[in-house]
């Protein structure tokens, strides 16, 4: 009996150990106590507030504590994000809708089921600051962001064209070395998605890079190895192969194409003339021996003369017959064939 119940307390355990726990602090005295757990499957809405992405939402307490909790997460890394924000109960439905919210304050962090996160106060009871989690991963988007402020701070000491492009060609490669380093291919995706944003001073730099630099297919295998199921990866392959395309068209590399179709049509072209042809020839050959039909046999024998173009004294001489029968027999052809002459018996036969 006391083994039954250790089994049933250690499988109870692990059930329990099955559950994710999100927790942190929210200033009471500037931000409302709603805050809200959202998993983000489209990188390119990676900041920002949306409806379709939230999936939990909490109350914090008078001292400004909240806790997410369950296990209905995915047992694989994927993004999530925390946020609250100062938009009054009438506002929410619309700042959450249309994506867009300037008083709020959001986290990213990659998590799991099983996973525990804890966002304590920082400095100043600064809030989403620093994340202390059993998921090393968890804090990857923090360093990043830590990343593009030193690259701010980098673009500010002096606002000359100069010094923004020198910048630009600096951090394109230190933000892509970074985010390799990090081990971490969906969070590579965060600085993937800044890097190639076509609103971006980078964007040139990744149009340039994309040319010739391994590292695209590189990220692509290795979020095909990691997260084979994850939306990201078929968005990634997606844009990459989309991309890929409009830079060929650009260069005219595609052209070629439009001469294989041109070569096809010009083919299926000349099969169709022919096709027509040969139906035509096929159609003639059976009106022919409609026509032949209506004729005797010794009548029909008169007509392939004069067909040949001989004249009723060489026809009666080939057929050994008398002009006046010749004459007899064509012009009983004429009123079968319903024609006037010569001319209009041929123009029957031959075309």
């Amino acid at each position: 009996m006391r083994l039954k119940f250790v089994l049933l307390f250690f499988a109870l355990s692990l059930f329990c150990e099955a559950q994710y726990s999100f927790s942190g602090y929210v200033n009471p005295d500037e931000w409302q106590n709603s805050v809200y757990l959202s998993i983000v499957e489209d990188y390119r809405k990676m900041s920002g507030v949306y409806s379709e992405q939230i999936i939990a939402k909490t109350i914090a307490d008078e001292s400004g504590f909240f806790e997410f909790k369950g296990n209905i997460l995915d047992t694989e890394n994927r993004i999530y994000r925390i946020h609250v924000d100062k938009c009054s109960d009438g506002q929410q439905d619309f700042n959450h809708f249309n994506g867009h919210c300037n008083d709020s304050e959001e986290l990213l962090f990659i998590a799991k089921n099983t996973d525990t996160l804890k966002l304590p106060f920082s400095f100043g009871n600064q809030i989403f600051c620093s994340i202390e989690s059993s998921n090393p991963k968890a804090n990857a988007f923090v360093k990043i962001d830590s990343l593009k402020s030193d690259m701010r701070f980098a673009y500010g000491e002096f606002r000359s064209e100069a010094n923004r492009k020198l910048n630009n060609k600096k951090w394109f490669k230190t933000l892509q070395y970074f985010g390799e380093a990090l081990n971490e291919p969906i969070a590579e995706l965060y600085i993937y998605s800044y890097l190639s944003d076509r609103t971006s001073d980078l964007h040139n730099y990744y149009v340039e890079d994309l040319k010739d630099n391994d590292y695209y297919d590189n990220l692509k295998s290795r979020l095909e190895t990691n997260y084979p199921n994850a939306p990201y990866t078929r968005q990634y392959a997606n844009e990459l192969e989309a991309d890929r395309y409009m830079l060929a068209a650009s260069n005219g590399d595609i052209n070629f194409n439009w001469n294989y179709y041109l070569y096809g049509i010009i083919a299926f072209s000349g099969i169709l003339n022919l096709f027509l042809l040969y139906r035509n020839w096929q159609r003639r050959q059976s009106t022919t021996k409609d026509l032949k039909a209506k004729l005797s046999k010794q009548e029909q024998v008169v007509l392939d003369h004069l067909l040949q173009d001989k004249t009723n004294k060489d026809i009666a001489e080939s057929l050994f017959l008398s002009v006046s029968t010749v004459k007899s027999h064509t012009n009983n052809i004429y009123k079968k064939l319903n024609v006037q002459s010569r001319d209009d018996a041929k123009s029957l036969f031959i075309k």
